[in-house]
């Protein structure tokens, strides 16, 4: 695929409105005050993974509602003091698969949770073990649309809601140092790890590669690819619905969580890029609050830089931690 959005120049300045809604802060303090009344410590269940580099524990926490969500966290077997720590978030279907597929950053000496994302798990990868207790109303193929009427009802306000419990867990976890967390993830990971941020205003760094969830409205004008297509395909069914959709989507858009970033935020994005377009990324990083770098891929699509992102984005971490 050719580059088909905005030229980089423009793109470096790109800017747009936002459907905010006046209640958006609100909104996510109470929800998250809500969450936070289920106040149970993280379980850990030491796992024998075959590893004697690394220790693995299965970790299961309270998310939203407080439903238990699952996660592995690993980290250096003989490391020292207080570890800076990472908190992983998924691609868009995946789980958290199985405890040796994920050493880099602990053989790099960070700690690291991997959080499993509720629902998902079935897509791709190894699988998911953490489903989501809350059912929807009518929604397409996907889980775009679930609850999509209502905020209060939709999947991301229980999946973003996880990510800021999963920091909470991370930071009561043995070995980490509280003050040096970091999240990230690639796709949906991304654009829960700026969710997140804009939410736990002293997270030391944030990574985001080629980030999903940004610029709802942009998405759907400029691309027809999944997952933002399943925003597409239920608006064509119920035509009747689209003030009530945009409405809920400007509550969990990255755009608007980004500006209330204050963490060093590392991007990526990839100019061909026809599941999370160029412009919907930088909706998000030209927003950025706080201390910031993009790095570019030109010629590639949502693959991005792939494995190519991981001795820059540990230099990175490492300076910011």
């Amino acid at each position: 695929m050719a580059q088909f959005d905005l030229p980089l120049e423009q793109l470096e300045s790109f800017a747009p409105e936002l459907d905010e809604p006046a209640d958006f802060d609100e909104f996510w303090t109470t929800t998250l005050a809500e969450a936070r009344g289920f106040d149970a410590a993280p379980v850990l269940e030491r796992v024998d993974a075959g590893l004697t580099e690394v220790v693995v524990d299965d970790v299961t926490f309270p998310g939203f509602g407080g439903h238990p969500v699952k996660g592995w966290f690993v980290r250096p077997a003989r490391a020292e003091g207080p570890l800076p720590t990472v908190v992983e978030f998924l691609g868009y279907g995946g789980g958290r698969g199985l405890p040796h597929e994920r050493l880099g950053l602990a053989a790099a000496g960070f700690a690291h949770l991997v959080m499993d994302t509720r629902g998902q798990g079935s897509g791709w990868g190894s699988g998911g073990d953490t489903p989501d207790p809350v059912g929807s109303g009518p929604a397409s193929p996907g889980f775009m649309t679930r609850g999509i009427l209502d905020p209060h009802e939709h999947y991301y306000r229980r999946v973003f809601t996880d990510g800021v419990r999963a920091v909470d867990a991370a930071r009561r976890l043995p070995g980490v140092d509280p003050a040096r967390v970091a999240v990230g993830g690639t796709s949906q990971g991304g654009g829960i790890s700026i969710a997140v941020a804009g939410l736990v205003p002293d997270l030391a760094a944030v990574v985001a590669n080629v980030p999903f969830l940004c610029h709802f409205r942009r998405a759907v004008q400029i691309t027809d690819s999944l997952p933002y297509g399943e925003i597409t395909r239920y608006l064509s069914v119920h035509r009747e619905h689209a003030d009530a959709v945009w409405r809920t989507l400007s509550y969990l858009d990255g755009a608007s969580f980004a500006r209330r970033a204050r963490a060093a935020g590392l991007f990526s994005v990839a100019l061909m890029d026809d599941v999370c377009p160029p412009s919907t990324v930088y909706a998000a990083y030209n927003g950025w609050a706080g201390e910031k770098e993009i790095d570019v891929y030109p010629y590639n699509r949502h693959e991005g830089g792939q494995e190519y992102r991981f001795a820059p984005t540990l230099a990175w971490l490492r300076k910011h931690l």
